[in-house]
């Protein structure tokens, strides 16, 4: 039987103090404990973004390999690593803080190599070609934007992501931590007992998430 192997992957670019490694990290240990033997590939977006599109290697996944430039070539051997670790992993963590009510840019960049004809959908049937993976996505939002609040509807980072890798199959699923900021912002001081509140609920899904692997 093959092992299972985990893909881990931040965006966050707030180091120690980032909530979104925080719950990450916590689910990363979890899925150790409840897979021995499971393996782990990790990519740090945020200490280590992969490539923007631009105009010199942008258009390298619309080109046959044969015709690519140099930049085009480098661009879609990275294109080729990111989707060989997904098409690796039967379970993917991917941290998410919300930056400016959007995506980080990182992630936005990642989901974009990852659109490859061939590589992660059928370039004649459009069907997806990584489903069947478990795709957990750890959210972290500094505010709060739920039904009722001031800004409810103002996070775009969560409701894009279905729709931005849709197209390979991955289905997302969400546990989001709000507030994060209150500890640190003296304007949402009484907000602190609701977002320790909303860390906790985050904390108690992640355990939740794997069961312990049977005794043999």
């Amino acid at each position: 039987m093959t092992p299972s192997h985990l893909l881990h992957i931040d965006s966050s670019i707030q180091g120690e103090r980032s909530i979104s490694r925080r719950l990450t990290a916590r689910a990363a240990e979890r899925w150790r404990a409840t897979h021995p033997g499971g393996t782990v590939t990790y990519r740090d977006l945020g200490a280590q973004p992969v490539p923007h599109l631009d105009t010199a290697s942008g258009t390298a996944r619309m080109v046959p390999a044969d015709q690519h430039t140099p930049e085009q070539a480098a661009s879609y051997a990275l294109t080729e690593e990111l989707v060989g670790e997904i098409r690796d992993a039967d379970t993917i963590i991917l941290g998410l803080p919300l930056y400016n009510f959007g995506p980080p840019s990182a992630v936005k960049a990642w989901v974009d190599h990852l659109i490859a004809p061939g590589l992660s959908l059928d370039p004649a049937t459009h069907e997806g070609l990584l489903g069947g993976r478990d795709f957990l996505v750890l959210a972290a939002r500094g505010g709060g934007y739920g039904e009722g609040t001031p800004r409810e509807g103002w996070d775009h980072a969560e409701p894009w992501l279905p729709h931005g890798i849709s197209l390979t199959g991955l289905v997302p699923r969400f546990i989001a931590a709000e507030l994060t900021l209150a500890d640190v912002t003296p304007a949402m001081a009484e907000l602190k007992p609701l977002a320790a509140e909303s860390l906790a609920t985050a904390e108690r899904l992640i355990d939740d998430q794997w069961e312990p692997a049977p005794v043999a």
